[in-house]
């Protein structure tokens, strides 16, 4: 798929946005699911990865509709990068299926898959030098005309997505020159560019401030319930979960331990048993 920095771009979706629908709390599938009930979105059945004699993920049955707003939850190792990986189509040698609106991950090319998901990766290189926008408008080179380049829509197009992220003040500078937290939101902007039905965030927060995680966070809402993007995010800050996301995914060694609402995902019993932490200790809203 897509590498993790902003050389070339991840996934986006089709120009034609997606009717906004309410955020559901879908449960993992299994054998016996219905194929209707797991065509739209990501459906994972029997996901496993061994890395050598270490196992990653193991047995993993997962639907994610394209509507749906969900965390990815877990401690150090868990696995949860390495399933937004398997998601994108990164990993090789992985075990089970993987489909993608009822296809097989594999059957799409990197141009169609990077028009329907886009990815906001946690580490973010930037190996030359370019302006804010530029960055940005590599978003749109999974619609761009190859002989024609950027048409009026793909400039209104970024100037939407900067403006939505709220850059605009960072315009004209050089993105190397950026701050962590202020690259991770030019590379926020560069997904929303893409224009996606799906977007998948890997520690969206973990260089931002206070009031930047929060702004990303209601971005995210947004997102969802008014344009109808799918939102998958790895988080490790469970307030921030547990607040702004109705679906929660926790792993453990590689394997799927809770899958529903915050209240009953975050259980006192749980976090103990998982994170080895006073429940006390975790602030659930």
């Amino acid at each position: 798929m897509v590498a993790p920095d902003v050389t070339r771009p991840g996934p986006a979706t089709p120009d034609t946005p997606v009717a906004p629908a309410e955020p559901t709390t879908a449960p993992a599938v299994g054998p016996d699911t219905p194929a209707d009930q797991a065509a739209d979105g990501f459906e994972l059945r029997a996901v496993g990865l061994d890395y050598g004699p270490r196992t990653i993920l193991d047995g993993l049955d997962l639907h994610i509709a394209a509507s749906d707003r969900v965390a990815i939850l877990g401690p150090n190792g868990a696995g949860k990068s390495t399933l937004l990986r398997i998601l994108t189509g990164q990993v090789a040698g992985r075990r089970g299926s993987v489909r993608l609106d009822g296809r097989p991950l594999e059957s799409y090319s990197r141009e169609m898959l990077a028009r329907r998901v886009a990815v906001v990766p946690g580490e973010v290189s930037l190996p030359f030098a370019a302006r804010v926008e530029e960055v940005v408008a590599l978003g749109r080179i999974p619609h761009e005309d190859p002989f024609r380049g950027l048409r009026d829509a793909d400039h209104a197009a970024v100037e939407a997505a900067i403006e939505r992220v709220g850059i605009g003040e960072l315009v004209g500078r050089d993105a190397r020159q950026l701050s962590l937290g202020e690259r991770q939101l030019v590379v926020m902007a560069m997904a929303l560019a893409q224009s996606p039905r799906v977007l998948i965030l890997d520690e969206p927060t973990v260089h931002l401030d206070l009031r930047h995680q929060v702004d990303i966070m209601e971005l995210l809402v947004q997102l969802n319930e008014r344009d109808g993007v799918g939102v998958i995010a790895v988080l490790h800050d469970l307030s921030l979960a547990a607040h702004f996301f109705p679906r929660l995914v926790l792993l453990d060694h590689g394997r799927i331990v809770a899958d529903g609402p915050p209240a009953e995902v975050l259980s006192a019993p749980r976090i103990r048993a998982v994170y080895g932490v006073d429940p006390a200790l975790v602030h659930r809203t």
